[in-house]
């Protein structure tokens, strides 16, 4: 049986100032992240003792349990890395990050297209959630998707490369209930550098998951 582990930071808390205070990111991964791991390990254990009995009553909200705390995991696990003290600012080839620069221009005209679009992807989503940016494996093209909680407006198969996270919990104690603001600033610490090997990547394994167009 697969057990998840939290991750560790791949930088201090305070790694991330003035576009995320030190107390937010202690809370959101020692606290939040960490509960939808414990999250998806007790589902699973849930789900053993199910099939052990052959007690399915509670299979419906079991998976849905599951893929909530799953995809938290996952998303999260994204997030830390996509982000850096010293990041932001927009791909460019001479930052060795021609190839994404390239992709994201492909796919929505500009930069400043593709970021407005983020942005407001993000920002509206309704109630908790978050705006990704995905490698579309059927396109080979790159889109913008909404999650609501950790689910939702999302194409079957989608890879995701760049998460920002929507949930209050993610900025509430520093930006109070002006989402909006915590958007932009997040622009200020986005590692295009990890973008791009995570594009790289799900290019690498396109063929994988879908056989015929």
């Amino acid at each position: 049986m697969a057990t998840y582990t939290l991750p560790e930071l791949p930088y201090d808390y305070a790694a991330l100032e003035p576009v995320i205070n030190p107390q937010i990111i202690e809370l959101h991964h020692d606290k939040h992240h960490a509960a939808y791991v414990k999250g998806a390990n007790d589902t699973l254990e849930q789900l053993e003792e199910a099939r052990e009995k052959e007690a399915w009553g509670a299979v419906n909200g079991l998976q849905k349990n599951l893929a909530f705390h799953l995809s938290g995991h996952i998303l999260h696990s994204i997030y830390w890395h996509n982000m850096t003290g010293d990041g932001g600012g927009e791909p460019l080839a001479a930052d060795g990050v021609g190839d994404l620069a390239d992709a994201i221009t492909a796919s929505f005209g500009s930069f400043a297209g593709f970021k407005s679009q983020l942005t407001k992807a993000a920002a509206t989503t309704q109630g908790s959630g978050w705006g990704v940016l995905a490698y579309e494996p059927l396109s080979g093209r790159l889109i913008v998707e909404q999650v609501y909680d950790h689910q939702g407006n999302v194409g079957q198969g989608s890879v995701p490369i760049l998460v920002f996270d929507a949930w209050e919990h993610a900025f509430y104690l520093q930006y109070k209930n002006q989402k909006v603001d915590f958007i932009e600033a997040m622009w200020r610490v986005v590692n295009w550098q990890d973008v791009a090997r995570r594009y790289a990547a799900a290019q690498a394994r396109d063929n994988v998951l879908l056989l015929a167009p």
